[in-house]
């Protein structure tokens, strides 16, 4: 407790490491809340999903938050249907097994622009006679817009700028401007307020129902905005934590613990077995690294487990072996080792009870150090394309909005959501890792 409590003193003295420190645990519980809130199955389900899964979401438009950095305000995009908040359903039921049913859903509209589209998706069931809906716009000002007058089968989709009818009694105008602007105006102004969305329906037959879910396509969509297959950004941000957390650290601990093993077994044994790690340690130095890595992504698995085994075996044998080998000889002949000898202690005991644990403070700061690097790598290898196929990480996300042309379509909101996302990721695990060296490497503290 009292090296523990000297520790967090001594963390203190750095403000960098505070900060750092406070990035870490902020990654730790994005991971956490991913795992909870989308798991597993569902965040897999809606990263693969298409236009059946993603429907309510309008194609590359930037987050909702957008909207502080322009001049105009940009519609929001929303969707409800019976049973949300706002949209009311009212059962009447009338004669000869017939019923109205009324639907009212209120919205607020204070935006500059118009809206990219509206939705009605439908859905009745019947015997015979299919249900017959009246749809109507009431807008701030009073007016009543008649939308369209229609029977309804079992499953079926209302696009408002696809009804001809609807163009002709807006006389030609186009539909999202005719709903929202003030007839006969130069130049144009739109009507914010409080509008009125109203579908009266008639049902010819007892038991028969209608469910109704309205849609809007703005021009901003939630925290994160959309892709080009209209998937909502925030689940790949969410879930790129948990697994750029996971790759990073568990290659940094692999990678750090087998390396010192080995070196303390060779340093400990010397002779054929040290000639050999020393041997493999050259021939691994000199080997294209990132190289190796898009071969095997290419010619055969671009599985995240499989990249990070091939990570860790490569990683093992590097520069740090020969950096630990030299801090074990001179370790070896210390007095407690002799002491060790003395008593009988056989060979394991000695490397993994009395040599390595004395790495340990050396060994903590470089693992810390090391995860951005490991980060960044599996990013890498997802933004040259050979990422999981499967995982919705944030160097995929990078890759996609490359491929679709993101940069020259000016959509940068897809591109800097996870770049900033993995740069905060390495200065958190860079400062505190910088710190922790100052802190248990004596000769640093005074630099």
């Amino acid at each position: 407790m009292n090296k523990i409590k000297s520790f967090f003193t001594a963390l203190k003295g750095y403000p960098s490491a505070i900060f750092g420190l406070i990035i870490v645990i902020a990654l730790v519980v994005l991971s956490i809340y991913a795992l909870i809130k989308i798991p597993y199955a569902e965040a897999i389900r809606l990263w693969r999903g298409g236009e059946e899964v993603w429907y309510q979401n309008p194609k590359n438009v930037p987050p909702a938050w957008f909207n502080y950095f322009t001049k105009e305000k940009l519609p929001e995009s929303f969707a409800v249907k019976v049973g949300d908040d706002g949209l009311q359903k009212v059962v009447t039921p009338g004669e000869q097994g017939t019923s109205t049913i009324e639907f009212t859903y209120d919205f607020e509209f204070d935006f500059d622009q118009f809206p990219q589209e509206m939705f009605l998706y439908l859905k009745s069931n019947y015997t015979e006679k299919n249900p017959f809906i009246s749809v109507y716009l009431i807008t701030p000002d009073e007016r009543e817009i008649r939308i369209t007058d229609t029977g309804i089968s079992r499953q079926q989709t209302y696009r408002f700028s696809q009804d001809e009818k609807l163009v002709r009694r807006l006389k030609g105008q186009d539909v999202m401007k005719g709903l929202f602007v003030l007839p006969a105006t130069e130049p144009i102004q739109i009507v914010k307020g409080t509008y009125t969305l109203l579908i009266q329906g008639l049902v010819f037959e007892e038991g028969s129902d209608i469910d109704v879910e309205f849609v809007m396509h703005g021009s901003t969509y939630g925290i994160a905005g959309t892709d080009h297959a209209r998937r909502d950004l925030a689940v790949p941000l969410l879930w790129g934590a948990p697994i750029a957390m996971a790759f990073g650290l568990l290659a940094a601990v692999g990678t750090s613990v087998l390396s010192m093993s080995i070196a303390a077994i060779g340093a400990w044994y010397g002779g054929w077995l040290d000639e050999l790690i020393q041997r493999i340690t050259e021939i691994n130095l000199v080997l294209p690294f990132l190289a190796i890595l898009i071969m095997v992504g290419t010619f055969y698995s671009r599985s995240i487990w499989t990249i990070l085994g091939v990570t860790i075996l490569l990683s093992i044998f590097t520069g740090s072996i020969k950096t630990y080998r030299a801090i074990f000889l001179q370790v070896k002949e210390s007095t407690y080792i002799e002491a060790a000898r003395a008593y009988g202690a056989n060979d394991f005991r000695i490397v993994f009870r009395y040599l390595i644990p004395r790495m340990i403070p050396l060994l903590i700061p470089t693992l810390v150090s090391s995860v951005p690097s490991y980060v960044f790598l599996e990013a890498s290898l997802a933004v040259l394309g050979l990422g999981d196929p499967v995982l919705p990480t944030w160097g995929k996300i990078i890759n996609d909005a490359e491929v679709n042309g993101a940069l020259y379509k000016g959509y940068y909101y897809w591109i800097l959501e996870p770049a900033v996302l993995l740069m905060i990721t390495g200065l958190g695990f860079a400062m505190l890792g910088f710190a922790l060296d100052r802190i248990f490497n004596p000769r640093l503290r005074g630099i």
